[in-house]
């Protein structure tokens, strides 16, 4: 291992944070003041910069053309994200969505009921704003956002607060809006943004790009990754401009709400900008826009280029674009027939259409709610606990699984059955006309089965923290925070999600953003991460 090369592309990395930060804090300046603004925004940004210029002064890297080897990339992918997050947590816990050391200040702004934080209330805060952090750059959507919470709108102190108003909503604008930028960036990967600025210096690029995307196929936009960086990113910001401009000129959506839900769509994250999220708006015209780009979102971000590139017949060829379909189909006909048959529930045929629809696709991406699902029967949940596992395309921005995987794995299933029925017939794996090598197909199960055991292990672990969670609640957390889901099943569905999050102890906590980093990092990074050989210097 070459420190030296993982120091420099952590320098990069950690640095790039600042500019959002900056950004940010120019609209907070604008919209809430100048002390505001500074109090929340000038510390991280200084950190930031501070801290990734002296990784990069560290680094003794002085040959631009030296390459970043595989498990340099993968060491540097995984560890990346843990300064990005606390940078990230730091306008949180500053700006008094939970309890920080400026307590008193907020009091005197009208934004804290109670007395100046003591000591333990701070490092709470500073853990929930971890929490949060973590939560958005993972693109997961879990939030703690809380009366339990957050000072804004309670005492803090589970049980003891009367506020029964709009928690999230009752929040600073550049709060809000620092937590969509946070899942808007993770989306696409932090690597990936310094790869499009700073990919000469770099160097090596694409095993930096094979460590954070999920994709195969990252190499088939540009002849140089320099290229292909802009190319991802373009379809990025485009589509999350264009849902922006959707959102407000068609619905009843005002300006800021439209901005990031457009930010937090894109990258499958999930977060909202009030405790109900999309439920609050109950409108079919907004659920039918978003529900287009979620879908979007969970399409490999290559076939997207060839289709605003006019290769558009290259889509339709595509194995796991139309197995995903196929999946996302048979789960909204389950699942509307289910519900709209269902005596305990109250919904008509277009209403049962509707949300079906809707939460068929949001639980492969966004996480989004468009009806309280937790209230569906036990049929419909399990539906869903499938498609949180099965996740959406690789290549996309949406967790699980990935169709992909789970498709070639069913193909080496069968070719197994085939292969006692007929011993001397030579069967090979094929996926989009081209056969898999064996050491890919092996690769995919490994990643399938060590999922599993992550799965069982978390289980085991929350379950053992939380003795008071049901089998439901810890089986579809686990899953949820693994595939970067967000809201899960039973109380910590939609209705509850903040509060069942916000009661948890510390311990699982800690355990929760663990499970979010390892999710968000992809099963083969870990696997690397966790050998002996990667930290082993040259």
């Amino acid at each position: 291992m070459r420190w030296e090369v993982v120091s420099l592309v952590l320098g990069w990395t950690i640095g790039l944070v600042s500019l959002p930060l900056i950004v940010v804090g120019l609209y907070s300046l604008y919209a809430e003041g100048l002390e505001p603004a500074i109090r929340t925004f000038a510390a991280p940004t200084l950190v930031s910069v501070s801290l990734g210029y002296a990784l990069i002064l560290r680094s003794r890297l002085s040959d631009p053309s030296a390459r970043v080897r595989d498990r340099e990339a993968f060491a540097s992918v995984a560890l990346g994200w843990i300064p990005v997050v606390i940078v990230g947590a730091l306008p949180l816990w500053l700006g008094g969505m939970f309890h920080g050391p400026f307590g008193e200040y907020w009091m005197t702004q009208g934004m804290h009921p109670g007395d100046e934080n003591s000591v333990g209330q701070i490092m709470y805060g500073l853990l929930h704003s971890w929490f949060e952090s973590m939560s958005g750059f993972t693109t997961t959507g879990a939030s703690l956002v809380d009366p339990a919470t957050s000072p804004v709108c309670g005492s803090g102190q589970s049980g003891t607060n009367n506020f029964d108003g709009d928690c999230l909503g009752s929040q600073r604008n550049s709060l809000i809006l620092w937590r969509s930028i946070s899942q808007w960036i993770g989306g696409m990967g932090v690597i990936m943004l310094g790869l499009l600025i700073f990919s000469r210096a770099l160097g090596g690029g694409m095993a930096l790009a094979r460590a954070e995307l999920t994709g195969p196929s990252v190499s088939n936009l540009g002849t140089t990754l320099e290229s292909t960086a802009r190319k991802l990113w373009a379809i990025y910001v485009g589509l999350t401009l264009l849902e922006a401009i959707l959102l407000f000129q068609f619905t009843r959506m005002d300006a800021f709400d439209s901005v990031n839900y457009a930010l937090t769509t894109m990258p499958s994250g999930g977060f909202g900008t009030t405790d109900g999220g999309i439920m609050d708006f109950d409108d079919a015209k907004i659920e039918s826009i978003v529900m287009v780009f979620m879908l979007l979102t969970c399409i490999n971000f290559s076939l997207l280029y060839f289709a605003f590139s006019g290769r558009s017949n290259e889509i339709w060829k595509d194995e796991e674009l139309r197995t995903y379909l196929l999946i996302v189909f048979v789960a909204w006909i389950a699942l509307a027939v289910n519900i709209s048959s269902s005596e305990e529930l109250d919904y008509g045929i277009l209403e049962s259409i509707r949300y079906s629809i809707f939460q068929a696709i949001s639980i492969t991406s966004t996480g989004y709610s468009s009806a309280n699902f937790s209230d569906w029967p036990v049929f419909s949940q399990f539906v869903l606990l499938l498609l949180m596992i099965i996740g959406a395309s690789a290549g996309s921005t949406g967790g699980g699984l990935k169709v992909l995987r789970i498709r070639i794995a069913f193909e080496l299933a069968k070719r197994e059955v085939m292969k006692i029925i007929q011993p001397r017939k030579v069967i090979a794996i094929r996926f989009n006309r081209a056969v898999v090598d064996e050491e890919r197909v092996w690769i995919i199960l490994g990643m399938i089965s060590s999922w599993m055991v992550l799965v069982t292990a978390s289980m085991l672990t929350i379950s053992f923290l939380e003795p008071n969670l049901g089998m439901n609640d810890v089986l579809s957390v686990s899953v949820s925070l693994l595939g970067n889901t967000g809201p899960a099943l039973g109380d910590f569905g939609p209705s509850g999600a903040a509060s069942s999050w916000a009661s948890l102890s510390t311990p699982s906590l800690l355990a929760s953003t663990m499970l979010m980093w390892l999710g968000r990092l992809e099963l083969l990074t870990v696997l690397v991460l966790l050998h002996p050989r990667t930290w082993e210097s040259d």
